[in-house]
């Protein structure tokens, strides 16, 4: 008989609550799940509010949205195992600790985060109700398995860091797929910075609770 071994992992991370949140005792709300840049790694915390809804909120913005926006250790990258299988782990936990919505659950993330994100939603096809890679890369020929995750694709047209054809690929990839529905915007003037312009479009969170696990059969 084999004896299962259970791991425990631990990750900082970041919490936004909306406003409203605990009025209704029985409102479930939905939830982002924030992957930043690899300029984002470390200890410290503070570090993570440089970009994204981490930033917007902390200025202020309201968002109708759980946020949990964890932070990849200085020697790790969101895209290796370990780390693939902490931020599981971790969506989980605030499945069971906060009031979240499983069937709402939207990923998205920037340059090292937008390489989470396709590596994320290719680990777990079935987790997320639609996902925004930004300047990111995936993996083309694995797109038949997320052809039913919307997915928004941001990536700027100049960007010397994350070749505009990382995205482009994804795209096409998941169009030939026959995927359900797949967003793409380039900011033609836009280097590597195509996120501010991106998390600043109040459309991407309206769009976000277009979706859920159950529209997405």
């Amino acid at each position: 008989m084999k004896k299962r071994i259970t791991k425990t992992v631990a990750i900082n991370y970041l919490l936004y609550l909306p406003k409203d949140y605990g009025k209704d005792g029985k409102k479930l709300w939905p939830m982002i799940l924030f992957l930043h840049g690899a300029g984002e790694r470390g200890d410290n915390l503070e570090a993570v509010k440089k970009h994204g809804p981490p930033k917007l909120v902390a200025a202020g913005k309201e968002l109708p949205f759980v946020i949990v926006s964890p932070q990849c250790p200085g020697d790790d990258w969101w895209t290796s195992v370990e780390m693939i299988d902490t931020l599981s782990a971790l969506s989980d936990e605030m499945v069971a600790r906060y009031r979240v919505d499983p069937d709402r659950i939207y990923l998205t993330g920037l340059s090292m985060g937008g390489f989470g994100t396709w590596e994320m939603v290719l680990t777990f096809p079935k987790r997320f109700a639609a996902i925004a890679p930004i300047c990111g890369r995936g993996r083309p020929y694995q797109a038949n398995r997320i052809k039913n995750v919307p997915a928004w694709v941001f990536h700027g047209g100049k960007d010397p860091v994350v070749p505009l054809k990382d995205s482009e690929d994804m795209v096409n990839a998941l169009k030939k797929a026959g995927a359900k529905e797949v967003k793409f915007t380039v900011y033609p003037e836009a280097g590597h910075d195509s996120w501010t312009e991106a998390y600043n479009n109040p459309e991407l969170y309206s769009w976000f609770l277009e979706h859920s696990l159950k529209s997405n059969k």
